[in-house]
């Protein structure tokens, strides 16, 4: 827990994706950085005292430092204006809903479906109930969205199908943070914008705006602030032609030596400009893309081997089948195939043996059906 403790207190938080292909994407950043550990940390830190993380909107949906909530209060008021539109319909038409709504998380913390069960004889409008769900919200869904992006509500925990559970702020809260003062909105742009620099090292204005989903013009400033305390220091970027700044405590080691599978959700990778420039890697994540036009794959992981993204790897785990399948690899330009095979089949046979898959399955490139860009790497 000291281990998981130390990287959120250096990257702030996790994002949350309910896709699974390989594993939950909140899961996958601690393994990127230490290693096969237990997941059940993770679950622990969000969801039982003393508790560490707690979901809201950070980057997107996301596990956050708990102690950074004081924080976003400021978006949590700003829900009518900065919520999608869906949520902030249901509070205009239909506030009935939202009051009995969170009256009913109040008396007995759920999801929203079993809140939905338990209203369903005596909801104040006529609350379309949902064919199904994931996407296709009910409207007792889209109330329980609207209090947790208001405040109103947290999220206690995640059930085994991944349905949020939600209960009032403060059970959720640990007493210190749900006692804190609300921060007034430049000092809680100040502290998101601070914690951006600490986790990202280097970053424009573009980076440490879109860490947390900020304003651009509160986001400078908040660097104008941060450069006056000397905690940030505007520095050149050998390529780059647009103003970057670097964060006061940033380790500069002489040399290197990460080998990692990143998750397409990894803080690493939230800003595509920045990964360009810094590593000279263009990506995008290609899950929404019909298949005849993806290039490089469905869930594309970046390989870091050194201090360069060496490939990308299409995984799945195949649990019917015991098997983590890399479905396609490809080399960036310049990369040593022999380094980069053998450095990348000891993190997959990690990973495997993480996720409780027996065996690595590679798919032969002439089965792959993908234009790519580079170099196919033949295992």
């Amino acid at each position: 827990m000291r281990h998981l403790q130390r990287t959120v207190d250096r990257v702030a938080q996790f994002q949350i994706d309910s896709v699974n292909v390989v594993q939950r994407a909140h899961y996958l950043p601690l393994f990127s950085r230490l290693g096969p550990y237990d997941t059940r940390l993770v679950d622990r830190a969000a969801g039982r005292s003393p508790r560490r993380l707690f979901e809201y909107w950070g980057h997107a949906a996301s596990l956050v430092d708990v102690g950074l909530e004081p924080a976003l209060r400021f978006r949590m008021a700003r829900a009518e204006s900065e919520a999608w539109g869906s949520i902030r319909r249901i509070i205009r038409d239909h506030p009935e809903l939202v009051a009995a709504v969170l009256a009913e998380v109040g008396r007995h913390p759920g999801t929203a479906r079993d809140i939905e069960e338990r209203l369903v004889d005596d909801l104040p409008v006529s609350a379309e109930r949902a064919a199904s769900w994931g996407w296709n919200w009910s409207e007792v869904k889209t109330a329980t969205e609207w209090l947790l992006w208001s405040g109103r509500a947290s999220v206690a925990r995640r059930t085994s199908q991944f349905e949020r559970v939600f209960d009032l702020p403060h059970r959720v809260l640990p007493a210190a943070v749900a006692d804190a003062p609300t921060l007034d909105e430049p000092e809680a742009v100040l502290t998101l914008v601070r914690r951006a620099a600490a986790a990202l090292g280097i970053g424009t204005l573009g980076c440490l705006a879109d860490y947390f989903r900020l304003d651009r013009g509160e986001t400078a400033t908040a660097i104008a602030a941060l450069e006056q305390t000397g905690e940030l220091t505007p520095v050149a970027v050998p390529g780059w032609t647009r103003q970057a700044w670097l964060w006061h405590a940033a380790r500069r080691p002489r040399r290197i030596d990460a080998v990692a599978l990143l998750s397409p959700f990894d803080s690493l990778v939230f800003e595509r400009r920045r990964l360009r420039g810094l590593f000279d890697f263009d990506y995008g994540l290609e899950i929404y893309v019909p298949g005849p036009r993806r290039r490089y794959g469905y869930y594309v992981y970046p390989f870091l081997l050194g201090e360069r993204l060496v490939a990308r790897v299409d995984l799945k785990a195949d649990r019917q089948s015991g098997e983590l399948v890399v479905r396609a690899a490809w080399l960036e330009d310049g990369a040593d195939p022999g380094v980069v095979r053998s450095a990348l089949r000891g993190e997959l046979d990690l990973l495997a043996d993480w996720l409780g898959l027996a065996a690595v399955r590679t798919v032969p490139a002439a089965e792959w059906g993908l234009p790519g860009n580079g170099r196919p790497l033949v295992w």
